[in-house]
């Protein structure tokens, strides 16, 4: 116990005015929260890794923290998020120089939180703790619907599935092409090609959604036009068979055994480029969303960039250790490629086409047959022909898998997305198209374009 003189030399030592009894040194003595540089010493506000970081300062652990250590006011998950956005630019929660632990002085905050006498946690605290959780995004483990397909091939290098923007799935089975609708079930025999040795080996849609093109096991290439049952184009030009087909506008692209990608003015009906860079089939091709960038992939383990303007590849990738059929253009992020490689190579790669290097790559353990990507948000469907699972939903850039699905019997072969970019199908080798939930919705719909002719002029 201090004497009472004692008392008062101490305090008017200590420099504090109008001392008046043992409460004031009890102020003196306390730390301060309030200066303590709580955000530096354990590591809130900096990250070497900046996704990591803001996972870090986005979690409902880092807003207790802030709450109780550093008399944050967040209440919520929300307001969290939009305080780190500031805080994260600036770099830190305090001045840089104030490097202590404890502070201590009769300095104290003007806004302190006030505690309920019977919580150890803050109002904002209690709050943070009771406001809704965003909800996690559980996706269905079997196909919505499943159909029977005969005679559809099992043959890692064709790609005879296609679906619509008028909500049409189109697909070849042995000889015949098929049309299911999508918004009746309807089925249609849209043409037999009445030869036991031909078969249809591609599918591809126009845009627009009336005209359907296939290319066949002779090397030549047809175009229906759906809504007459009409056909308006036998062309012929490749010496085997194609196996793979993408529009740009009045142009149609065909990728074929013989090695070469043929460029066809279909308002003429003639050839206007020849493609000559792989050494084997060509299983894989598509153009950009920007019709900028045509990607080829082929069974020579190349990965080939071509521009409209030169009849040589801008790019040659050779990462890949197997066939490259399965290619996708992010709709997101221009110049960005997926690709992914067959039974030796087994990787889901991801290229910058305008820099000409690979951005990042995984180990799937499964051979990748068909990639494509969600236009609602910034995830990948990969389908895999051999080992489980057969259908894995990634999410970009982290590569973390939001989901793993198997159903068909054999191995999946083909893949085709629905117009509102929600749902897929596939088709495998036991003969079987089934139809998964597999992406979100998008909140906002965007307005609907006019549907692209056939016979539209493009740049």
């Amino acid at each position: 116990m201090f004497q009472p003189e004692y008392e008062k030399r101490l305090l008017e030592g200590l420099g504090i005015p109008g001392a008046t009894g043992r409460e004031q040194l009890e102020l003196r003595c306390i730390p301060s929260r309030a200066r303590n540089n709580w955000a530096r010493n354990y590591s809130l506000a900096e990250d070497p890794n900046p996704v990591r970081a803001k996972q870090l300062h986005n979690s409902p652990y880092a807003c207790l923290l802030r709450n109780e250590l550093l008399d944050s006011e967040v209440s919520s998950i929300d307001n969290c998020r939009r305080s780190q956005n500031i805080l994260l630019d600036t770099g830190d929660f305090t001045e840089k120089e104030n490097i202590r632990l404890f502070g201590y002085g009769n300095h104290s905050p003007t806004n302190r939180i006030v505690r309920h006498p019977f919580s150890r946690l803050s109002e904002y605290s209690s709050r943070l703790l009771g406001s809704p959780r965003s909800a996690v995004r559980r996706v269905a483990r079997l196909p919505y619907k499943v159909l029977d397909a005969p005679e559809l091939q099992d043959d890692f290098y064709l790609n005879a599935l296609d679906w619509s923007s008028k909500d049409m799935l189109g697909v070849g089975l042995g000889c015949s092409l098929y049309l299911w609708s999508a918004v009746n079930s309807e089925v249609t025999c849209l043409c037999d090609l009445s030869d036991e040795d031909n078969m249809i080996t591609s599918v591809k849609w126009h845009s627009g959604g009336n005209e359907l093109a296939f290319g066949t096991n002779h090397g030549s290439v047809g175009i229906w036009d759906v809504d007459y049952e009409k056909l308006i184009s036998n062309l012929d030009g490749h010496l085997s068979r194609v196996t793979a087909l993408d529009w740009r506008g009045n142009s149609l692209a065909s990728g074929s055994r013989d090695r070469t990608i043929l460029q066809r003015d279909i308002r003429t009906n003639t050839i206007s480029s020849c493609l000559q860079g792989h050494s084997q089939e060509v299983c894989g091709l598509q153009w950009s969303p920007t019709w900028e960038y045509l990607a080829s992939g082929g069974n020579d383990n190349r990965l080939l960039i071509w521009t409209a303007r030169s009849p040589k590849p801008l790019h040659t990738f050779t990462e890949h250790t197997a066939a490259v059929k399965a290619l996708g253009w992010s709709p997101h992020k221009a110049g960005l490629l997926a690709s992914g490689g067959g039974t030796a190579d087994r990787c889901l790669r991801f290229w910058n086409v305008v820099s000409g290097e690979m951005v990042q790559s995984v180990d799937t353990g499964a051979q990748i047959s068909n990639l494509a990507w969600s236009r609602n948000s910034p995830e990948l469907v990969t389908t895999h022909g051999f080992g489980q699972p057969q259908i894995v939903v990634w999410r970009y850039p982290s590569l973390k898998q939001v989901a793993n699905l198997s159903g068909h019997n054999r191995r999946v072969i083909y893949l085709a997305v629905s117009p509102d970019s929600k749902s897929v199908v596939t088709g495998g080798g036991d003969e079987t198209l089934r139809f998964w939930n597999v992406f979100t919705q998008r909140k906002d719909p965007i307005e609907p374009r006019s549907p692209l002719s056939l016979y539209s002029n493009i740049r």
